[in-house]
């Protein structure tokens, strides 16, 4: 059965469609085409021709005469819409036409890098021209290194890379440094956050060290489609940068359907799991021969899905091989097969987090499952992107889960379909990245008095500051590094701690093995002692963990159920930067220090998830500090409720802002963290608080101190225009959490603040 004909028997069901809010059917889309420029190196056009390309598609077109004319740009277009053409011409047109030119190629991950190398390779043979190609990166021998220093045409590399590995080695790079011409970065939306942060002053370190060696490189910046692609591209780069976004790539015709799982207790709102629902989609896809990638938000919902399907497509002997899991933490070696294998068509369905979200050559896939909202818009159409990369009919199910946010989309489809996507938001100047990478650059190339380092306020603060705290030195102009250890292998560009944990398997006593790796704030939630860990479909126990070693020791087991671990956040303040009276409340923005902890988890059985038994986890706490704002509540109102009343609305608001806010401040719902203290150590008082849920933060809570009145407005009206009775998981929570009357007196919580704040 094909897609078309799986549309047709599956909007004949009456019991499937009654669960459908919306099936949206976006028409095929025709290419338009334009020419090569002349500037364009002739003997490209040969091995363009043989793979059938004969013209450029506009947006091609139009990125190749920008950079030809000596611009920066941001090429912005969806998923499979050759992008990759409008950095890979200008490049290999620039080194043939002068063998000294060299290039720098930055992917987010390591198997983005791999991937893109493949495809140029293939260029640059058919030309049977000899320009050297290689991949820098942890993976590389230590043999082919100087090779890569000294000869490489185009290094492919990843920002951690450059950040540890190449620019404090400067000096063994001086070839690709004197001659660097372009600087070409791919999928820029992942850089939000810290991420995107630290990307930043890491560009500044690269600019200064080039233009020191005398070189003048442009950027070419690529990226899905963001709200603000130019903003974000600028912000990275710190220089003006000329926008490309006309698509003229051809698009088959897409099914995408809204389905919101059947209501199983209508009293409570409570609706039925979006596991067992995916299952059953994913598994009719897989029985009818569709190849499909269902994307889940959490590593273990991955793994569960996995089993389920494995278990559906057993043969005879027990193989499953047809379906597999994808996610970050398997070996890269595993992750390489399983792309081969989606590539080769042997592979019928994978389960994977956003890992596979990127652009990733993973072959024509004709169906996309949505195991609930993927946290932004841009994430989503990524995600839906990766079915119907031929001209062929394609289908993507966006299936709900009970959270809140997922109700808000399921149940307003046309948000989705209509609205913009999110804005990419960072920081360069926060003041925890600032001074790591201030130390970085010195360490690099001593600073002069006066020396700027890009765009950066005040760079003799910082300088002055590290002189003072004897890590450097100033002397007849200069400021020189004089500290012993390497600033660089301190920071971690992606999270505040640098080193991952290893996950080692111990079932077999005469052979350990390394299987999977983890980032040091995930550890407490998924590796604690006891846990349920799972890889590929198998379940093992976690026996150790060894925290100061960073390595968690597992053994396989087969049991019925999975584990997950409750995380307990405390908060303190540090300073109030901004703050507002408002008759009675008020509102508040500034510094705070995050103190979370995982104190117990719970045993939950596979099929029904019923909740089997508790354990205790016993770990340190982690500490964090960021930016947040806040709202207090009046006196006479917290006076007029009873205690556990009181507490009841709060939580309903809460639950509110976790809807709202990561849709307005256009942000992923991990980026913040919103929760409400009785009697806040901060206030005094029962206060609401909202948190950037990253060291130093990034602007979130500040931003949303300056909307305060919209983001009240909205949670007042999903509360007041939703049809349950006490409450439910699509507005203020459902009844078991936040009681008969959390709704009624959230919904009066919020007029007060906003009558308040607003008036």
């Amino acid at each position: 059965m094909n897609v078309d004909q799986l549309a047709q028997v599956l909007r004949n069901d009456p019991a499937f469609m009654e669960n459908v809010t919306r099936w949206e059917v976006m028409p095929a889309r025709e290419a338009r085409y334009a020419d090569f420029p002349p500037e364009v190196d002739p003997r490209l056009l040969p091995p363009l021709q043989k793979r059938g390309i004969y013209r450029l598609y506009t947006h091609q077109a139009h990125a190749l005469r920008e950079v030809m004319a000596g611009r920066d740009i941001v090429v912005v277009t969806p998923t499979a819409s050759g992008k990759t053409m409008c950095y890979n011409l200008p490049v290999l047109s620039a080194i043939l036409q002068d063998e000294d030119a060299r290039a720098l190629y930055l992917f987010p991950t390591k198997a983005l890098s791999a991937d893109q190398v493949s495809e140029l390779y293939e260029l640059i043979e058919a030309m049977g021209v000899d320009i050297k190609t290689y991949t820098y990166d942890g993976d590389t021998p230590a043999a082919a290194r100087r090779a890569i220093r000294q000869a490489g045409h185009i290094v492919v590399t990843n920002p951690d890379m450059l950040h540890s590995g190449i620019l404090p080695h400067h000096t063994k790079w001086v070839k690709l440094f004197e001659n660097l011409r372009y600087i070409v970065i791919d999928e820029i939306h992942t850089y939000r956050g810290m991420f995107g942060s630290n990307l930043a002053n890491v560009l500044r370190r690269l600019m200064r060290l080039c233009a020191f060696y005398g070189s003048h490189p442009q950027f070419i910046l690529c990226s899905a489609t963001i709200a603000n692609p130019k903003e974000l591209a600028e912000t990275l780069t710190g220089r003006p940068v000329t926008l490309v976004d006309d698509n003229g790539a051809p698009m088959g015709e897409r099914h995408f359907v809204f389905y919101n799982p059947p209501v199983v207790n209508r009293q409570l709102g409570i609706r039925r799991g979006v596991v067992p629902e995916v299952r059953e989609i994913a598994g009719l896809l897989l029985k009818n021969g569709i190849q499909a990638i269902t994307f889940a938000r959490a590593r273990v919902t991955v793994e569960v899905l996995t089993r389920y399907l494995k278990d559906m497509a057993r043969d005879p002997l027990g193989n499953a091989g047809r379906v597999r899991g994808y996610r970050g933490g398997y070996l890269p070696t595993q992750r390489r097969e399983i792309e081969r294998g989606l590539r080769a068509g042997e592979i019928d369905a994978v389960v994977s987090t956003n890992a596979l979200e990127l652009g990733i050559d993973i072959g024509a896939l004709d169906a996309c499952v949505l195991c609930g909202y993927p946290g932004t818009i841009a994430s989503a159409w990524q995600q839906a992107g990766r079915a119907g990369r031929r001209k062929a009919s394609s289908i993507v199910f966006f299936v709900a889960s009970s959270a809140a946010i997922d109700q808000f989309i399921v149940t307003h489809p046309d948000y989705f379909l209509s609205a913009s996507p999110e804005h990419a938001l960072l920081n360069p100047n926060n003041l925890y990245v600032l001074m790591s990478h201030f130390k970085c650059a010195a360490y690099e190339l001593p600073f002069e008095d006066g020396d700027a380092f890009g765009n950066a306020p005040a760079p003799e603060t910082f300088l002055n500051f590290l002189e003072e705290g004897h890590i450097l030195r100033h002397r007849e102009g200069k400021y020189y590094w004089m500290a012993e250890d390497f600033p660089a292998s301190e920071i971690s560009l992606r999270s505040p701690a640098g080193e991952n944990f290893v996950i080692i398997d111990i079932t077999d006593p005469a052979r350990h093995k390394v299987i999977g790796e983890m980032d040091r704030y995930t550890v407490p939630m998924l590796l604690h002692e006891n846990a349920i860990y799972m890889h590929e479909g198998q379940q093992y126990q976690v026996e150790k963990l060894d925290f100061d070693a960073c390595k968690a020791f597992i053994r396989q087991v087969d049991v019925g159920y999975y584990t997950d671990a409750d995380l307990n956040v405390s908060l303190s303040l540090l300073e109030i930067e901004e703050e507002q009276a408002h008759r009675g409340v008020t509102s508040a923005f500034g510094e705070v220090k995050v103190l979370s902890l995982v104190t117990m988890f719970k045993k939950i059985r596979f099929d029904t998830h019923e909740t089997l038994g508790f354990g205790k986890v016993r770990l340190p706490e982690l500490e964090m500090h960021t930016q947040a704002m806040w709202w207090t509540l009046p006196e006479e109102l917290c006076a007029s409720l009873a205690s556990d009343q009181l507490k009841n609305g709060m939580l309903g608001v809460t639950n509110l802002l976790r809807i709202v806010a990561p849709l307005y401040l256009m942000c992923s719902p991990q980026d913040l963290a919103v929760i409400y203290q009785v009697k806040s150590p901060i206030t005094d008082q029962p206060t609401v608080i909202l948190y950037d849920n990253c060291p130093g933060g990034v602007g979130l809570s500040q931003k949303a101190f300056g909307m305060q009145g919209m983001l009240l407005e909205k949670c007042l009206d999903i509360v007041t225009h939703c049809g349950c009775e006490h409450g439910c998981p699509s507005c203020a929570g459902p009844v078991g959490e936040i009681g008969p009357d959390g709704k009624a007196t959230a919904a009066r919580i919020l007029r007060e603040l906003l009558e308040r704040v607003e008036g």
